[in-house]
């Protein structure tokens, strides 16, 4: 049996880099966030807009997700090197983002049950201070995008910067930062709120629909929803290891059993998890009548993809695999 991790201060170096800016970059988008929030729920309030409150509340659930996501990277900052995280803390900024998914699923139920009740029980608008304010949350959330973009941006470039210095090619090169990736997407989605409720405003305003105010609201609560349930399963994924499907499960079982001297090697039991962005570990045993075959053989032949940086190995001589 042996295993391996992968030995490379280097790459440590740039990811840390690559985190540092993407935690600086949370960090000062959070609190732009929650200032525009204070500024679109006291307005939505004052001027009677549903959506325009609906998309305060919604700004305030991004609020939310991205402190996650800034406390997330502090706290993988401060356990980097605690023993005691077999792989790792980078976990911790995956279960900030699925916290934050299920805090948006209760935001979206908020924004129907108020919508609704505007429905039933409408309100005078103030339309055009409404949509003055609505337009400079659009504003605020394309500026928010344009910083979290800058820190997606370096984390890359570092990135490729070591890859290139190693010689190392990769199949996939571009691996996202699933905290970083959230923090951004929700930035998206309450932009395109905002871009909702102005139309939903400019339609009340120049035709009567007041109807359409509230209904812009229904419509952002399930964009909210739909966001979500999408980040609740890629970040679900990780956190429960279902990752027996992804290609480099299948990149394993083609490097062991084609890089033995004979037919009759097969591996038994393979469980393989994700461990980082773009690092996997996995437990193996393999059946082989191939008596050169060796733990030592199979970790050579497992180097060439370099996304698997931890693996346990336990080979089985047999006289006959197929048996």
């Amino acid at each position: 049996m042996q295993t391996r991790n992968q030995p490379s201060c280097s790459h440590n170096r740039v990811f840390d880099e690559g985190r540092l800016a993407a935690e600086r970059g949370t960090r000062l988008v959070m609190w732009i966030t929650i200032a525009m929030m204070v500024v679109e729920i006291i307005s939505g309030w004052w001027f009677n807009s549903m959506a325009l409150l609906a998309d305060g509340w919604h700004m305030s659930s991004h609020a939310v997700a991205i402190g996650l996501s800034a406390f997330a990277y502090a706290a993988a900052r401060h356990y980097a090197q605690d023993s005691r995280f077999t792989f790792g803390t980078w976990k911790i900024e995956v279960l900030s983002g699925f916290t934050s998914a299920i805090f948006l699923l209760g935001i979206a139920m908020m924004m129907v049950y108020s919508s609704v009740e505007r429905i039933f029980s409408p309100q005078p608008i103030h339309y055009l201070e409404a949509m003055i304010v609505a337009a400079i949350g659009l504003a605020v959330n394309v500026v928010c995008a344009m910083i979290l973009g800058q820190a997606h941006d370096h984390h890359n470039h570092n990135e490729q910067h070591e890859n290139h210095e190693n010689h190392e090619h990769h199949e996939h090169p571009h691996h996202h930062d699933l905290n970083l990736k959230s923090a951004y997407l929700h930035v998206i989605a309450d932009a395109a709120t905002s871009v909702l409720a102005i139309i939903a405003l400019a339609g009340g305003w120049a035709y009567g629909w007041s109807w359409l105010d509230p209904a812009i609201g229904i419509v952002g609560a399930v964009l909210v929803a739909i966001w979500s349930r999408n980040l609740i399963i890629v970040t679900g994924t990780v956190l429960l290891d279902r990752e027996m499907d992804h290609p480099v499960v299948d990149k394993i079982r083609q490097a062991i059993e084609s890089g033995s001297a004979t037919v009759d090697t097969q591996i038994t039991d393979l469980h393989v998890w994700r461990v980082g962005t773009r690092a996997y570990s996995c437990a193996l045993s393999v059946d082989t009548n191939d008596k050169t075959l060796t733990p030592r053989r199979v970790h050579n032949q497992l180097t060439q993809h370099e996304e698997i940086v931890h693996a346990t190995i336990e080979i089985h001589h047999v006289s006959n695999v197929r048996e």
